[in-house]
């Protein structure tokens, strides 16, 4: 999948969810964000496409255990966890895991509408 078709996916992800917002940050970078706060960050890299999103540290060190997931190099120790070029088979984990990164940092009004909707 080329960057633009990965993009194009993930803008489906994001902006399906309440109140997210697309913003190009200072890097060029397309940043998704709800209520002014970040929860995936995404752009062009040396080897490709990286997805980078908020996560917790427990969540985080499960998902280093697997191949494709890393730490981000800058703001990995604050529990942000990145893929590059995701493959087709992943974007079902990846979809769940960005939606978790929405409610990590959206208000608590929309955390509450998502899980009442959501029957979690």
């Amino acid at each position: 999948m080329n960057s633009e078709a990965t993009l194009e996916k993930l803008r489906n992800v994001c902006l399906e969810l309440p109140e997210a917002m697309e913003h190009i940050d200072g890097f060029g970078h397309n940043t998704f964000k709800v209520n002014g706060k970040s929860f995936v960050i995404s752009g062009e890299m040396e080897k490709g496409f990286r997805i980078s999103f908020k996560s917790d540290r427990e969540t985080q060190e499960l998902l280093l255990q697997k191949e494709y997931f890393f730490k981000n190099p800058y703001i990995g120790h604050h529990g942000w966890v990145s893929i590059e070029n995701p493959t087709e088979e992943v974007w079902d984990e990846l979809s769940d895991l960005l939606q978790e990164a929405y409610l990590r940092a959206a208000p608590k009004r929309l955390v509450k509408n998502w899980m009442e909707s959501h029957h979690r």
